[in-house]
Parts: structure tokens; sequence; C-alpha cells
């Protein structure tokens, strides 16, 4: 089952003409593709799909949103995933 999950971006950069930022999921953080969303940037909250932002969302949205995906035990194997990769 694949999600879009929400995230904060935190930098944003141009690289080689693909605009990427780095997006922070709780206490995850990645490089994610920012396209799709031109006017977005750091401090925006964006909903992430397979490493593209698709849209964004305010601060509640996201909180809730992560909070809901949280107490349904369906971020547990993503953090568990993250620490086994570093």
């Amino acid at each position: 089952m694949c999600l879009a999950i929400p995230g904060k971006i935190l930098t944003t950069e141009d690289r080689n003409g693909i605009r990427t930022g780095r997006v922070q999921f709780g206490g995850i953080t990645r490089e994610i593709c920012l396209d799709f969303l031109p006017e977005a940037a750091a401090g925006d909250y964006v909903v992430v799909h397979v490493g593209f932002a698709i849209s964004r969302v305010d601060r509640e949205e996201a909180e809730r949103s992560y909070q809901l995906l949280e107490s349904m035990g369906l971020l547990q194997g993503e953090l568990e995933s993250d620490v086994d990769n570093s």
C-alpha cells in the first residue's frame, strides 16, 4: 500500500534543473522532488508521495494526518526501516 505523507520543507535547492528539498517527516528527513510545487518554500508543509511533493497543506492538517497515521501504526515500519538503513 502506498501512502502520501505530510512533511515540512527544511531547505530547497536547484540541482541540475530539478528543484529538490529536504523534507522532515517526524524524526525522518528525506530529499524530495519539488518540481510539481514551484511555489513551495522552506517552512511550508507538503504532502509527499513516492518522493514527489504533490500538494501543500497547512501545519495543523499536516500534524493531524501524521498523528492519525502514527496512531494506526502505519508509520512504525517506516521508522524501523530508516533505523535499519542508517
